[in-house]
C-alpha cells in the first residue's frame, strides 16, 4: 500500500538537495561581485554609480531570455536545459576575471544574465513536475534557503579568497570569480547524468509509487477544469500573473539592492575585509533558519496571502529602519530582521503561480513572473548606486529598498481576492 508522505520525502530526499546545492553554487555566482567590489571598484575605476549599473544589468539580460528559456525546458526536459545553462554560466562567470574597466564589465554582467536565465523558474516548474500542491511552500522553502546560505558561506569564502592576491601573478578578486564559476560548469555535466525529467522515469522509485505520483500530479492538474480553456498568450496576459510580478518586483528589488551591496555597507562599520565575510553572513544566517518554517507554517495553515504581507512588511519596515537605528551591533540586529523578512516571503510567494498554472501557461508564465519581477534585481542595485553616489551614504538607498518590500505586502493584502480565488491557467 502506499504511502502518500513517504513517496513525497523519498522524491524530496532524492531531488531537493541536489537542486538546492545547484542553486546555492548559482546564487553565490550571481552575487559574488558584491565581494569583489571591496578591491575591484578602485582597480578598474567604477563609481557607485557604475558599480550599481553593472551589478543590476545582469537581470536586463535575465529579463530577456527568461521566457523563452523556460518555455525551452518545458519542451527539451529539465535534464538536457538545466544543464545546459549552468555550463554557460560557469564559463561567463569565470570569464569575469577578465574584466578590465567599466565597460568590460558591464557587458560581462549582461551576457551573464543571458546564461543564467531560466535556471531559477525553470527549477520551480521542475518540482510541479514532482510534487502535489499541499507540499510545495515546504518544498520550494527548503530549496530557497540555498540563498541565504549561499551567502552564509559564500560571504566567508569570497572574502577568504579576496586573500589570494598576488598569486600567480593575479589579483585576488579575479581568483574569486574563476574558482567560484568552475563549480557550476562542472555541475552542469553531472545534471545530464542524475537529474530525471518526470516522475514516470524515477528508477529510484517503485513502480507502484511511481503510478501513484503520476496519476495524483495529473488528477491535479485535471481537477482544474478551467486550465483546459487556457492559452499560453492567457497566462502571460493574465491580471493575476501580472500582480504576482508586481508583487515579486518589490520583493527582488529589496533582495538584490542589499545582497549586492552589503559588504560595501557592513566596510563603514570599520571591519576587515575577512571581519566583513563573517559578519555579512548572519542576517542570512537567520533567513535561512526561517525561511524553511515559515513556508511549512503556510502549508499547514493552507494560506498564502496573509503569510506573503507580514514577511513583506517585516522586511520593508526593518530596511527603512536600518540607518537610523544608531550603532552598528542594533544596526546588524535590525539587517537580520530585513533579511527574515525577504527570504521568508519567496517560498510562500512561489507556492500561489505553482498552485493555479498547468502545462505550457505554468512554463510560459512562471518565467514571465520571475523575469518582470526580476526587474527589480537591476532598480534595486541601481538606485542604491544612484542615491550613495548622490548623497554619499546609504540612508535614503535603504528607504528605497523598504518601499518596495511595503508596496510588495499592500500589493498582496489589496490584490488579496485574485491571489485567492483566480481562476486556473494551463494548455
Amino acid at each position: 500500500m502506499i504511502e502518500p508522505q513517504q513517496v513525497v520525502r523519498q522524491v524530496g530526499w532524492r531531488l531537493v538537495p541536489f537542486l538546492t546545492f545547484l542553486y546555492f553554487v548559482n546564487f553565490i555566482d550571481r552575487v559574488n561581485v558584491g565581494f569583489a567590489a571591496l578591491t575591484m571598484n578602485k582597480a578598474i575605476g567604477l563609481s557607485p554609480l557604475a558599480y550599481g549599473w553593472g551589478a543590476g544589468i545582469f537581470f536586463l539580460g535575465y529579463f530577456l531570455f527568461e521566457v523563452p528559456s523556460n518555455l525551452a525546458l518545458h519542451r527539451f526536459g529539465a535534464r538536457r536545459w538545466i544543464a545546459r545553462i549552468m555550463v554557460s554560466w560557469g564559463i561567463v562567470s569565470a570569464a569575469m576575471a577578465l574584466v578590465a574597466g567599466p565597460a568590460s564589465f558591464v557587458a560581462l554582467r549582461f551576457l551573464l544574465g543571458i546564461a543564467e536565465a531560466g535556471f531559477f523558474p525553470g527549477i520551480i516548474l521542475y518540482l510541479t513536475y514532482w510534487f502535489p500542491g499541499a507540499a510545495r511552500a515546504r518544498i520550494v522553502g527548503a530549496f530557497m534557503t540555498a540563498v541565504p546560505l549561499s551567502s552564509v558561506i559564500g560571504n566567508p569564502l569570497s572574502a577568504y579568497l579576496l586573500g589570494f592576491d598576488g598569486i600567480g601573478g593575479i589579483e585576488g578578486w579575479r581568483w574569486l570569480f574563476i574558482l567560484e564559476g568552475v563549480p557550476a560548469l562542472l555541475l552542469g555535466i553531472a545534471v545530464w547524468f542524475y537529474l530525471p525529467d518526470r516522475p514516470a522515469e524515477a528508477r529510484f522509485l517503485s513502480p507502484e509509487a511511481r503510478d501513484w505520483l503520476t496519476a495524483t500530479l495529473t488528477a491535479e492538474q485535471a481537477a482544474n477544469t478551467a486550465a483546459r480553456r487556457f492559452s499560453l498568450i492567457d497566462a502571460l496576459t493574465n491580471p493575476k500573473v501580472l500582480l504576482l510580478a508586481a508583487i515579486y518586483f518589490g520583493l527582488v528589488m529589496s533582495l538584490y539592492g542589499i545582497v549586492l551591496w552589503l559588504p560595501q555597507l557592513a566596510g563603514g562599520f570599520g571591519l576587515s575585509t575577512q571581519q566583513i565575510g563573517f559578519v555579512t553572513a548572519i542576517p542570512y544566517l537567520v533567513a535561512a533558519s526561517g525561511m524553511y518554517l515559515f513556508g511549512r507554517h503556510s502549508d499547514a495553515r493552507g494560506e498564502r496571502r496573509f503569510h506573503l504581507a507580514f514577511a513583506a512588511a517585516v522586511a520593508g519596515i526593518a530596511l527603512i529602519a536600518t540607518p537610523y537605528v544608531g550603532p552598528s551591533g542594533i544596526t546588524l540586529l535590525v539587517l537580520c530582521a530585513a533579511a527574515w523578512g525577504i527570504y521568508a516571503a519567496l517560498p510562500v510567494f512561489w507556492a500561489i503561480p505553482a498552485g493555479f498554472l498547468a502545462g505550457s501557461a505554468a512554463a510560459g508564465a512562471i518565467g514571465l513572473i520571475n523575469s518582470l519581477g526580476n526587474l527589480g534585481g537591476f532598480a534595486g542595485p541601481y538606485l542604491v548606486g544612484w542615491l550613495r553616489q548622490a548623497s554619499g551614504d546609504f540612508a535614503a538607498g535603504l528607504v528605497i529598498l523598504g518601499l518596495g518590500c511595503l508596496a510588495a505586502a499592500g500589493t498582496a493584502l489589496l490584490a488579496g481576492f485574485q491571489l485567492d480565488n483566480g481562476r486556473g491557467l494551463g494548455s
